[in-house]
């Protein structure tokens, strides 16, 4: 082989290799896009937590990948107006008893979970969880723990806690359509204040 073959060779490679580096360097763009768009808010809360873009990504990623695991679904009309009415009788018991009001409406946020499929573990593990499909609530849920596990007395801070509750309740109140044709997943049901 002579030098003008050999240059040609190692053109060649290079023109691949930077080829393949432009492709994969666009992949990441487009992927930190997507986990951006995908996750919002808690797309940023990782970054800060975990310190760096890379980082917070590839969390961010395992997290799909274990949630594409879970067997979540949606619920039947009558478990969904099941849940709605045990929402009405928390909130109506706020006035007289808002600490015991806001511990049972973190139980009832829970026991809905468990029955759309998510597993019930520690409560980092299922705010991460949650974070997959409901990224806009999640810090919701973050919030109201935070207040339900501490000996809260104040009114007003019970009131944002239970609010925090119903936002993630509301959003997880996901209907199959299939038996009644009542409301269409992803669409939250009307439950009054």
């Amino acid at each position: 082989m002579d030098t003008t073959q050999t240059l040609m060779i190692v053109a060649v490679l290079v023109v691949a290799l930077i080829i393949g580096l432009a492709a994969w360097l666009y992949h990441r763009r487009q992927e930190s896009r997507r986990l951006r768009q995908r996750f919002g808010p808690e797309y940023k809360r990782a970054v800060h937590d975990l310190g760096s873009e890379s980082k917070a990504e590839a969390e961010l990623m395992k997290r799909e990948q274990r949630v594409r695991k879970f067997n979540i679904r949606p619920l039947a009309p009558a478990d969904a107006e099941k849940f709605g009415h045990a929402w009405k009788v928390i909130q109506g018991r706020f006035v007289d008893n808002p600490r015991e009001a806001v511990l049972q409406a973190g139980h009832l946020v829970r026991e809905l979970m468990l029955k759309r499929g998510y597993p019930m573990t520690d409560f980092d593990r299922c705010a991460a969880d949650l974070s997959v499909d409901h990224p806009t609530v999640v810090e919701n849920y973050r919030a109201a723990q935070a207040i339900s596990t501490r000996d809260e007395r104040n009114t007003e801070q019970l009131r944002r806690a239970l609010v925090h509750f119903r936002a993630l309740f509301d959003e997880l109140l996901e209907v199959n359509p299939v038996n009644e044709g009542v409301i269409s997943p992803r669409r939250p049901m009307e439950v009054s204040s």
